[in-house]
């Protein structure tokens, strides 16, 4: 190899993350007063927004007021976050023990989360519970303008990275931030009643906070969240669009068999 391939190679290697189970040492130490404040708010607003969550997605897909709702949503996460107190972006450390903010590495994981997703909703689509739940969260994207569909996921991701890897996180104890943020993160998710986003929260939300301890800020989940959310909204309903469209024309038959009914009843009364 020649002597610029080998500087290359050696400064490629240098910059290379370390694993994603690394962990990033407490730089912004906190008192139990703060820690205590903390607490007392992402309790209060963990059942709000829980509770705003499952009412959103009881609208009608691509209303106004589905979209105010889940406008609601993402300032409730985020108004938490910044209620709760200071939040950091973290860095990442590579091989050479540098730390940069992260920028590279979490928009690549957020490109393979899609990927494993996407290899799942395959699988998911012949197992009838999963296959149902998503075409029921999909007619969301299928019935809303696109733009404003990838706008509310952004908007909700950013929000809830905020406030679950930012507020909540910080309000646990280290060794146990991990697996009570994703706990946390999944049973807001439980109101939706939709298995398919709690399991999506139960797996992504492992991810998102094993980032935030490696990083030791909410910079790195954001980015895989964004571009997750963004890969999701923009290539995974296709994936269902022949499901979509017979449930359609199932819901339109049924309303065309009801009006005839009606009408039938209205000629003998």
């Amino acid at each position: 190899m020649s002597p610029g391939l080998e500087g290359v190679s050696a400064a490629v290697a240098a910059r290379w993350p370390k694993p994603l189970l690394a962990h990033e040492p407490v730089t912004h130490p906190e008192t139990d007063a703060v820690r205590r404040r903390r607490r007392r708010v992402v309790t209060g607003v963990c059942a709000l927004g829980s509770t705003l969550l499952g009412a959103s997605l009881s609208t009608r897909p691509g209303s106004g007021r589905f979209y105010a709702s889940t406008l609601v949503v993402a300032g409730t996460w985020a108004g938490g976050g910044a209620l709760s107190g200071p939040l950091h972006l973290g860095w990442i450390r590579g091989r050479d023990e540098q730390p940069r903010r992260p920028l590279l590495t979490p928009v690549v994981t957020g490109v393979g989360a899609f990927g494993f997703f996407y290899a799942a909703a395959l699988v998911a689509r012949r197992v009838p519970v999963l296959d149902e739940a998503l075409v029921r969260v999909l007619r969301f994207a299928n019935e809303g303008a696109t733009p404003l569909v990838l706008a509310s996921a952004c908007v909700n991701g950013l929000a809830e990275e905020v406030f679950f890897r930012g507020a909540l996180y910080a309000a646990v104890e280290e060794r146990h931030a991990v697996a009570v943020s994703t706990t946390a993160y999944t049973l807001a998710t439980v109101a939706t009643r939709n298995p398919a986003l709690v399991l999506a929260a139960g797996v992504m939300g492992t991810l998102l906070a094993l980032q935030r301890r490696a990083s030791g800020g909410i910079q790195a989940p954001i980015l895989t969240h964004l571009t997750w959310s963004v890969l999701m909204v923009r290539y995974l309903p296709p994936v269902f669009a022949t499901a979509w469209d017979e449930t359609r024309r199932g819901s339109t038959s049924g309303t065309r068999r009801n009006d005839e009914e009606e009408r039938t009843g209205d000629v003998w009364s």
